[in-house]
């Protein structure tokens, strides 16, 4: 983390429990207008006459639907089609960003790295030159995330997602829009785990060190996000993912889902059917938050990975836990 930005966030009574977990002394009125810091993202610059090349074969969407206004989910794969991480990558002059989890940047920058070669690509970690921050409306009409997202590019790059927006600066422009927003519009410093509810809760497949390279696009519903081309070149485990769509579907999906449980259950944790006790899925993401407004529920919300039986319900716990969990409508 940029070491000005950090020392801003500090000024503004942030709470460090990690560089990834920063929080806020909490509000006790509000007007539903929240912006946050959001340190668990990182950003991978992917540079050089070749950059596009190179993604267009090692990504699941396609590079050449990308502009500087519309950016795309993806993922890159391995050659047996699992996902090794989700992105957002969003085109900035000759120059590609890709926002992943900070803890599968260098994994996915030494992956890209081997099949560089000769080409014209540098790989550069930006977490520390741009900070990303989230901007939360509720005034803002919400729409549909369908992996392709309007982009605005000035001082700063703002990524459209429903009803927020991901914005990347360099410290003092993220440290003005921050200062103006707070001051002059309303806004309220959040947590950032709370932005992590807002990707939970939106349906974005982020995925961990638990769960990297075990599930393949399609279990995590990137198709139904337009995060997968099937029009496009050969790529890095593209002929499981277009087998899987040409030929059935995946036995797996991804679930929106939320449970009456104090404690957030970790990624890869096992989801059981309830009435056999046996597996039936996995945890993707889990994240316990305050509702960001009334009309909300405060339970643990959750993206589950889980077999589809083909029965219109199902019964569900998490293993060790007696506590039902309810599956929810993903916003897709």
């Amino acid at each position: 983390m940029n070491k000005n930005w950090k020392n801003f966030l500090l000024s503004q009574n942030a709470i460090f429990e990690s560089d990834t977990h920063i929080a806020f002394p909490a509000i006790s009125d509000n007007n539903g207008k929240f912006i946050y810091p959001v340190a668990h993202l990182a950003l991978l610059t992917v540079s050089g006459k070749d950059a596009a090349k190179l993604l267009q074969g090692q990504i699941t969407c396609n590079i050449n639907d990308i502009n500087e206004t519309k950016s795309s989910l993806g993922a890159i794969c391995n050659p047996k089609g699992r996902a090794v991480t989700t992105f957002l990558l969003i085109k900035t002059g000759t120059a590609f960003l890709m926002v992943l989890p900070q803890e599968l940047l260098e994994p996915v920058r030494k992956r890209l790295q081997m099949y560089i070669l000769r080409s014209d690509v540098t790989l550069t970690d930006s977490s520390d030159d741009l900070c990303i921050i989230g901007l939360y409306d509720p005034a803002m009409q919400a729409e549909p995330l369908l992996g392709t997202s309007g982009t605005t590019q000035q001082d700063t790059i703002a990524v459209t997602l429903s009803n927020r927006y991901l914005v990347i600066a360099e410290a003092d422009k993220a440290i003005a829009l921050w200062t103006e927003r707070v001051n002059h519009q309303g806004f309220q410093p959040e947590d950032s785990d709370k932005w992590r509810y807002l990707d939970i809760v939106s349906g974005i497949p982020w995925l961990t060190t638990e769960t990297s390279e075990e599930f393949i696009p399609q279990m995590l519903n990137l198709d139904m996000l337009g995060g997968i081309s099937f029009n496009k070149g050969c790529y890095t485990g593209q002929e499981i993912i277009a087998r899987t769509h040409y030929l059935g579907k995946a036995k797996r999906a991804m679930f929106l889902a939320e449970c009456n449980t104090p404690v957030a259950p970790e990624p890869d944790s096992t989801v059981i059917d309830a009435d056999t006790d046996q597996p039936i899925g996995k945890v993707l993401q889990a994240q316990y938050s305050r509702a960001i407004n009334k009309s909300e529920s405060s339970l643990c919300k959750m993206l589950l990975v889980l077999q589809l039986t083909g029965a219109d319900t199902y019964n569900l716990k998490l293993i060790d836990i007696n506590q039902k969990i309810t599956l929810l409508t993903l916003p897709l």
